[in-house]
């Protein structure tokens, strides 16, 4: 009996869900084959931060200089995914949104929050062939983490409410898949005594 390709394999859902984690995670592969499996829109703070670039013509490097300047970056790329989580929240569609404060932003509009991870040393081999460097993605994560704890009083290492959190270092990219698919086609409405209440967040 042939045995199913799982990174292929359909899903059939309507949850919401948000993917995130530090750079390096594998949230971007997690979410693409999600995406593709569901057969749904997937929407990443990245690409957003990439609009945000585009509509003030200025490249990344540039914009993200100007975020450490003052919260005007931060909070419009935050803003338009909180937006976007609202839209789809109401929908009763499946959807994807993948950022560091996904989770946060998405709050109890969101079906299943995932939190990816890895050591350190893992995520910085996965990110070699980036324009990215080790200094750049070290000091990204504190200035982050700073700006998070500065403008919305959040502690991004908060992990509490996620509903599941993989060690990405730990399984293949498919075997991370399979066990986000496991989750999702396992998860029974009816036998959910609920989620851990996301902490407000005031954008």
């Amino acid at each position: 009996m042939a045995v199913q390709d799982s990174s292929s394999a359909e899903i059939d859902t309507t949850l919401f869900i948000t993917v995130s984690g530090p750079p390096g995670c594998g949230a971007t592969t997690l979410c693409e084959r999600l995406a593709d499996a569901i057969g749904c829109p997937y929407v990443s703070g990245g690409d957003i931060f990439r609009e945000l670039a585009a509509d003030r013509d200025m490249n990344l490097n540039q914009l993200t200089a100007k975020a450490d300047e003052s919260d005007e970056i931060d909070r419009a790329l935050d803003e338009r995914l909180q937006q976007i989580a609202e839209k789809w929240g109401m929908a009763n569609k499946p959807f994807i949104l993948e950022s560091r404060l996904a989770g946060w932003l998405a709050g109890d509009r969101a079906d299943l929050r995932i939190w990816l991870d890895a050591p350190e040393h893992v995520r910085l081999e996965r990110i070699d062939d980036r324009v990215e460097t080790e200094a750049e993605m070290r000091v990204r994560e504190v200035s982050e983490a700073g700006r998070y704890q500065s403008y919305y009083e959040i502690d991004i290492d908060d992990q509490a409410f996620y509903d599941l959190q993989i060690n990405t270092a730990r399984w293949s990219k498919t075997g991370v898949f399979a066990i986000v698919k496991a989750a999702i086609e396992e998860y029974d409405p009816g036998i959910d005594e609920g989620a851990f209440t996301t902490p407000p967040m005031d954008v």
